[in-house]
């Protein structure tokens, strides 16, 4: 079935969840918060899920913040979805192709088996935007590829591609695009032939330490976030994205 601008089919223990917003490069807005946090919910509520098989439609992941996109709602259904990922129980496979930007690259950072595909672009775009870090990633980008490493990506706001990402230990492995999805496939079967239980316990297991952590960043994040959203320097950014030129941070 599909859930507004998410796919939704479970089969053989599996949830594959599919971004469909192929037009806008699978962006997220409102819509599709509520939709992939209820989707977590109910799948992590479902007996018969043993994993979570994430990939987006068209090509690309996810390319981020739907900068023209409906957020009449708060940031509600944004934080609603980010709890129901970071907490979730189960393992999640995520399969990253095309664009990968904003949410497109912090989600998987909370994925545990993270597939990209060779045609991968990533960026962690906050400074760039005169914002900073969202979805608990200044902890978790640490976490996966360590403190220098982490600080270079967050500082530069560089573009990252597959092999790079996969030499910093960002993704688990490199794929042709067009065996990206069926490799991806076949590791969430691979892992569902399991117990359940069994995952649930050794996931835990996995995350017990990094938990604190995890809500110490969240809560910095939304602090900073508020702060920034609508300075001098982030109207500038996105002022200047609207109408395709660089931005101009002199003075700020």
């Amino acid at each position: 079935m599909t859930i507004e601008s998410l796919k939704v089919l479970i089969e053989d223990n599996v949830a594959y969840l599919t971004l469909n917003r192929p037009k806008r490069k699978n962006a997220l807005d409102n819509g599709l918060f509520k939709a992939l946090g209820s989707a977590f919910v109910e799948a992590r509520d479902n007996d018969k899920v043993s994993v979570v098989l994430l990939a987006g439609a068209g090509g690309n992941f996810c390319s981020g913040m739907d900068l023209a996109g409906d957020f009449s709602e708060g940031n509600a259904p944004f934080e609603q979805c980010a709890e129901a990922i970071a907490s979730f129980d189960k393992p999640i496979v995520v399969a990253v192709d095309g664009t990968a930007i904003g949410g497109g690259a912090t989600i998987p950072l909370h994925c545990d088996v993270v597939y990209a595909g060779e045609s991968l672009r990533m960026r962690f775009p906050f400074v760039n935007l005169g914002l900073v870090p969202e979805f608990s990633s200044s902890y978790m980008l640490q976490a996966n590829i360590g403190a220098r490493r982490a600080a270079e990506i967050m500082y530069t706001a560089e573009w990252i591609g597959a092999q790079r990402a996969l030499d910093l230990g960002i993704v688990t492995a490199v794929y042709p695009d067009a065996e990206l999805h069926a490799k991806a496939k076949e590791k969430a079967l691979e892992i569902a032939q399991w117990p359940r239980n069994a995952l649930v316990a050794t996931k835990r297991c996995l995350k017990a330490t990094h938990i604190g952590n995890i809500e110490i960043a969240k809560k910095i994040e939304v602090e900073l976030m508020m702060k920034q959203v609508g300075s001098a320097e982030s109207t500038e950014a996105i002022t200047a994205f609207f109408e395709k030129r660089a931005p101009d941070f002199n003075g700020m």
